[in-house]
């Protein structure tokens, strides 16, 4: 039976550290507009379960590097799993994306840049950088006159749909549903993905970072101190980034990363105090 003939699957998730489970029910199909149902709902579970699966396992090809801004603005990739990239995406500009015109001028490919509530565009020179004065969402609507669509209609649009994409998303929220309501096929096209993640307490949360491992592993996670919680725990902000790799082109047996923060780490804001919380060990 493969994932797709499921039609009610219950997964019983034992919680390290966290003293209980976690039940996850699919009772709707696998690309449904509304997600399958937690049926625990207890906050302090969830935010367990969620930091538990962001947890980073060692990929053993994977040489990281920083593209993109010193501070705020700058992300990790896997620098030499980068060579068959065809084209990018930069979600969330505010006029200054250094990570999309670094990595086009690096790779030399077109960076698409998204973003419908500042419309000024970014200076890039020397980079292929394309500007486009809307933002992703789970499906194509206007808010408030402002356009949205979704990742799959955005990269179609700009005939990438068979192409290898590189991406970085940073979308103050709209990132979950916009990825609960993305095809596995769009994602298989995607090597890497570094997303700045909002929140850390809704049901839809772990279902979206459980979707998005089937096809990624998780290479690393670093906490945006702009947004540093204590009240979160396990989480240390409410802000964090992540870097998805694509199992097509990661090597891992599984060991857990090396404890944070990577050297290549630094605050998104230098002039407050950083936090970036406890590693767990590899499950």
């Amino acid at each position: 039976m493969t994932r797709r003939q499921i039609g009610v699957l219950t997964v019983v998730v034992s919680l390290a550290g966290a003293g209980g489970l976690l039940i996850l029910r699919r009772d709707t199909p696998r690309h449904a507009a509304r997600p399958p149902r937690l049926l625990r709902t207890d906050a302090q579970q969830i935010r367990d379960y969620l930091y538990w699966s962001l947890q980073p396992v060692q990929l053993s090809n994977c040489e990281l590097k920083r593209f993109g801004e010193a501070n705020d603005g700058g992300y990790l990739l896997c620098g030499n799993l980068l060579a068959a990239v065809e084209s990018g995406y930069s979600y969330g500009i505010s006029n200054y994306d250094g990570w999309g015109c670094e990595v086009s001028k690096q790779l030399g490919i077109p960076m698409h840049q998204y973003d419908c509530f500042d419309v000024r565009e970014p200076a890039c020179p020397a980079g292929r950088t394309i500007f486009h004065p809307e933002c992703v969402a789970a499906t194509r609507q206007t808010i408030e006159g402002r356009p949205f669509d979704s990742l799959e209609h955005q990269i179609a649009d700009n005939g990438d749909a068979t192409k290898r994409l590189v991406v970085k998303m940073d979308v103050e929220g709209a990132e979950w549903d916009s990825f609960l309501e993305t095809r596995d096929e769009v994602f298989a096209r995607i090597d890497q993905m570094a997303v700045e993640f909002h929140d850390v307490g809704d049901e839809r949360f772990v279902l979206a970072v459980a979707k998005l491992k089937e096809s990624f592993y998780v290479a690393h996670l670093h906490f945006n101190n702009h947004s540093c919680d204590e009240s979160l725990e396990p989480f240390s902000a409410r802000a964090y980034e992540v870097l998805f790799v694509n199992k097509r082109i990661g090597v891992t047996d599984g060991s857990p990363a090396p404890p944070r923060p990577h050297p290549l780490d630094s605050p998104n804001n230098p002039t407050v105090p950083d936090c970036q919380g406890p590693s767990l060990p590899g499950k």
